[in-house]
């Protein structure tokens, strides 16, 4: 089912139309309902520069990576995220100026993918941002960057919007991928699209001669351009966010007699202490200079005001 979802939503066919097309209504609706949300909802200020990083299609379109590159430009920053696929709830500190204080299982992947790349940064899961804010304001905090926020509207905040390169399906959820109506993009500050405004560079870490991919992300076909397919020798995809068993990692080394498993940087750090060969695809994003100087620009901006 994951999967005829993840390809109605990201590469459709012709045959996915009529599915789409039944749930239009419910499309509809959806959309309506998430821009009276927007119009009405009043939004609340902190009192210093609350930067959002985020997107209206689900699933993954390079946040992390571009926090991590937001993040790692300034001083005194806490990096707010909800801590998608944590087994705990409520406020959590990952980091405290770049001391891990929790483990993955409390933080979730991308939260402690954060923590772990920010060593001069604050790192906090809340699924209430409010308090969040307010508990990195105690922590002395300068700068807040809210990770996956485009959608809270209740925060006075500079709208930072991902978009992918190329757009199948415009349809918002459940019809399609988007989260509101794709004119809601204009609410963005900045509309940064991939390949235009931002690139995908793409290492592996310990490569080997033959490899098991193992990934837990969403829409795990966006990994494609960037394998090594001659040195697969098989996939294997599990649900976004899930965590991963040693043994049946071990067993998949064994049964397809690889060198070693090939994970992203979001899946390894689900394996600490694993003592399997892992080689891992790191990931950084080229951002272009001037998506940087309009960050520049609105932080200054908030100091004079």
């Amino acid at each position: 089912m994951r999967h005829l979802i993840e390809k109605m939503f990201f590469s459709p066919k012709w045959y996915h139309y009529p599915i789409i097309v039944l749930l239009l209504p419910l499309s509809l609706v959806y959309g309506i309902m998430m821009s009276i949300r927007r119009k009405i909802t009043k939004n609340i200020s902190y009192g210093l520069p609350i930067i959002s990083v985020g997107n209206l299609i689900v699933g993954g379109s390079g946040k992390t990576p571009f926090v991590i590159a937001v993040a790692s430009r300034y001083k005194n920053v806490v990096v707010i995220s909800r801590g998608y696929g944590r087994q705990s709830s409520g406020l959590v500190e990952v980091s405290r100026w770049g001391e891990i204080v929790t483990d993955v299982y409390a933080s979730g992947d991308e939260a402690m993918l954060m923590a772990q790349a920010l060593a001069n940064a604050s790192v906090i899961v809340s699924e209430d941002r409010h308090k969040a804010i307010l508990k990195a304001k105690t922590m002395g905090a300068e700068m807040i960057i809210l990770d996956d926020a485009f959608s809270n509207v209740s925060i006075q905040k500079f709208d930072i919007l991902l978009e992918p390169d190329k757009i199948l399906n415009y349809y918002t959820f459940p019809s399609g991928p988007h989260r509101e109506f794709i004119s809601t993009r204009k609410y963005a500050d900045i509309v940064v699209k991939e390949k235009r405004d931002f690139h995908r560079k793409v290492s592996i870490e310990h490569k080997t001669s033959q490899m098991v991919l193992v990934t837990a992300i969403s829409n795990p076909k966006r990994l494609e351009d960037f394998l090594p397919h001659e040195n697969i020798v098989h996939k294997v995809y599990y649900d976004d966010h899930a965590y991963f068993d040693e043994n049946t990692l071990a067993n998949l080394l064994k049964t397809h007699q690889a060198r070693s498993l090939l994970c992203t940087s979001k899946d390894k750090v689900k394996m600490q202490g694993f003592k399997l060969p892992i080689s891992e695809m790191k990931l950084e994003l080229e951002i272009a200079k001037e998506i940087y100087t309009q960050i520049d620009k609105y932080i200054e901006g908030y100091k004079r005001a």
